[in-house]
């Protein structure tokens, strides 16, 4: 066997390896961070490519991170990349998602060859703008929601520009905070450049690379495999989101599913134009939702790189809510919007997989950041996702106050979050009767009441606060959310600046039901009551 060839038993390893090399990067990013957001919640994802920008293989990290990558590395392949080069991203019209998510991009050379490409994506707590966070629920442009960053040479040749660094740091709050996260990200990509030089020393740089190509053939082989199990034919939903931060008006997403043989294509005509708030999502946030359902619908256990993808086709109108001009605001679009497409893609692929697609989970990120207006060791910004109810499926309830659809966080721990700021949590927990009924119900929400103890703006962006997650086959709606400051409620999408010991509390939707609730067995029913799910 020459060196162009892979077997299987030696495709198999490989590519345990490729995956090995990123969650390595992602460990190193995690571990070496300073911001809870990172190193508790892991709000992060790290990727392998090929010289070509092709994804070779990621660490299971967030959903809505992964699947946008390609569009990165295809926008630093424009700019030369060249051995000892980072560069540094976050402007979603050039290969980023939204503002806070702060790219690198490193090419990675053995023996003064690129081979590949490290990415390391990071939401930071804070990149600048009109609110501290950077996650403002008033914006109405990009330039109001922080430092905008095409890609550039952060590193150039080994050596940090440091111009472009402090250029950065000048713009953001905890500028500290940001040097150090940006050091983790550097050096998880660094990692990643060491692992594939011990990769080529082990097997050769022909292998490797046809390994690189052998991985994706598997991958793409298997979901086309896959897709000719659904039947022919097209599948259309539609749903809402509810307002854009400046209006309360509903906003239209529609999608139809063509799956013809070993192929599927989305189609997003109807869907409404961009708007004025800040939901608008950048297509490559549209696509990295899509290709997140197609793996749930097909066999989550393929391995995901760019194989995975190739048979999977998504038409987006220009200039509208999926694809909008610049300068369109677009923070909210990464986190809530992404979770209604994926809402509105299982809806369209139910008839088609129906024992594959549950009911609907939260189908929010239930975004709260809190932050000071006040400089040097006075400021201070947290950001929270908040997980809530998973939608019943076939077979099994939904599960309790986890994170669902495009993001894949942990929380952060009580004791790190009133270490770390000015913040006292009142009530952590699941949220009664929150969840469908069906035959499996759907998951539980959750509570989560946090006092303030300085002054602060708040900031929340939300969804499922007045359209509830919808059950399926029979089952029951799950309970919408709330947001509540000092008991008062407020919309789903508000900032607002509060004094000291002010108390926010979010109260998250719970997950759909799935069949009919008259169908569930009497054990079950003992469960919920003992669990205080019964209604």
């Amino acid at each position: 066997m020459n060196d162009r060839e892979v077997d299987p038993v030696t495709l198999e390893i490989m590519r345990n390896q490729f995956e090995s090399v990123a969650e390595e990067m992602g460990q190193v990013l995690i571990t070496s961070s300073y911001s809870p957001n990172i190193k508790e919640r892991r709000d992060c994802s790290t990727a392998l490519f090929d010289a070509d920008g092709r994804l070779v293989a990621q660490a299971e990290h967030i959903p809505v991170h992964l699947g946008a990558m390609p569009e990165a590395v295809d926008t630093v392949l424009d700019y030369g990349p060249e051995p000892g080069d980072v560069f540094v991203l976050n402007d979603p019209f050039e290969g980023g998602t939204h503002l806070p998510d702060v790219t690198m991009v490193s090419p990675l050379s053995v023996d003064s060859e690129v081979l590949g490409f490290a990415v390391s994506r990071a939401h930071h707590a804070d990149v600048g703008g009109m609110t501290p966070g950077s996650m403002p629920a008033g914006a109405r442009e990009i330039y109001q929601e922080g430092l905008r960053l095409p890609p550039v040479r952060l590193v150039a040749g080994g050596e940090t520009n440091d111009d472009v660094l402090s250029l950065l740091l000048a713009n953001v709050r905890n500028p500290g905070e940001r040097r150090a996260d940006i050091r983790a990200q550097i050096a998880a990509n660094e990692r990643a450049e060491e692992r594939l030089a011990d990769l080529v020393g082990e097997h050769g740089r022909s292998r490797v690379l046809a390994a690189f190509d052998a991985v994706m053939d598997y991958s793409r082989n298997r979901v086309t495999a896959e897709l000719r199990d659904l039947p022919d034919g097209e599948y259309r939903a539609r749903d809402v989101l509810e307002g854009d931060g400046v209006t309360d008006d509903d906003i239209p997403i529609e999608v139809t599913a063509t799956v013809d043989g070993d192929t599927v294509e989305f189609d997003f005509a109807g869907t409404a134009d961009q708007v004025a708030g800040n939901v608008n999502a950048p297509l490559a946030v549209a696509k990295s939702a899509v290709y997140f359902v197609v793996r749930c619908v097909t066999d989550p256990e393929i391995p995901p790189n760019q194989g995975c993808y190739d048979p999977i086709s998504v038409e987006v109108p220009d200039g509208s809510l999926l694809n909008p001009d610049a300068p369109a605001a677009v923070v909210g679009g990464n986190v809530e919007t992404s979770q209604r497409v994926t809402d509105v893609v299982f809806a369209a692929l139910a008839d088609a997989a129906p024992e594959r697609v549950p009911a609907q989970g939260q189908g929010t990120m239930n975004n709260l950041t809190i932050g000071s207006r006040a400089g040097g060791s006075d400021g201070f910004t947290y950001y929270e996702t908040i997980g809530g109810g998973f939608g019943g499926r076939a077979g099994g309830d939904g599960m309790d106050g986890v994170q669902v659809g495009m993001t894949n966080t942990l929380n952060t721990p009580v004791e790190a979050l009133e270490a770390e700021y000015p913040l006292f949590v009142e009530a952590y927990g699941l949220r009664e009767g929150s969840g469908g009924r069906g035959e499996f119900r759907g998951g539980l929400g959750i509570v989560r009441s946090v006092t303030v103890e300085a002054d602060a703006t708040v900031s929340l962006l939300t969804e499922r606060r007045r359209v509830a997650p919808r059950g399926i086959a029979g089952g029951e709606d799950g309970a919408t959310g709330q947001n509540l400051v000092d008991g008062e409620a407020v919309p789903s999408k508000t900032t607002r600046d509060v004094p000291a010991g002010t108390t926010v509390t979010v109260r998250t939707p719970g997950g759909g039901g799935y069949g009919d609730p008259d169908d569930r067995d009497d054990d079950a029913r003992r469960r919920d009551r003992e669990d205080g799910k019964a209604d």
